[in-house]
């Protein structure tokens, strides 16, 4: 036996040195939010989602989303490019900024049409945001997070 841990006790796969603190490389667990953090996601900024579009290319769109219990959840209509996009490959990353402070949060996305989880998203947009207009075609788009960059100081 060999004097050097398995990779599931470090989290570091063999060949691999450790990454600083503060760095995730998508091993480590998603971080906590600090308060400033909370306070920054919750308050009124609009983000981009990325998506994989259909040619290869990376498609980014504005959008308005929330983030509760560990999830991200973006509202939009079927059909759209972004729903096409994430029903063929869903790797997504939404991405606000505001001035020097940034964060995004990258995984993967999934669409739910069930009228529950629509009537969810649309509540969570509205304290965020606004009431959306009526939309019968809506469907949420649902990123469960699986890295996280930001600003020092948002993650903990």
């Amino acid at each position: 036996m060999s004097g050097t841990p398995h990779p599931s006790v470090t989290g570091v796969p063999p060949g691999r040195s450790p990454r600083p603190r503060g760095i995730h490389d998508g091993i480590m667990s998603l971080p906590a939010l600090t308060d400033d953090g909370l306070r920054f996601i919750s308050e009124y900024h609009l983000a981009t989602l990325s998506t994989m579009g259909p040619g290869r290319g990376i498609h980014v769109v504005a959008v308005g989303f929330t983030f509760v219990d560990g999830v991200v959840r973006i509202i939009t209509s079927d059909g759209s490019q972004k729903v096409r996009n994430i029903e063929r490959d869903g790797r997504a990353t939404v991405a606000q900024l505001s001035g020097p402070q940034w964060l995004s949060i990258a995984g993967t996305g999934v669409i739910e049409r069930d009228a529950e989880a629509v009537a969810h998203a649309v509540s969570l947009y509205a304290a965020r945001y606004r009431q959306p207009r009526p939309n019968p075609r809506r469907v949420v788009v649902r990123i469960t997070p699986e890295k996280a960059l930001g600003s020092a100081g948002l993650w903990q």
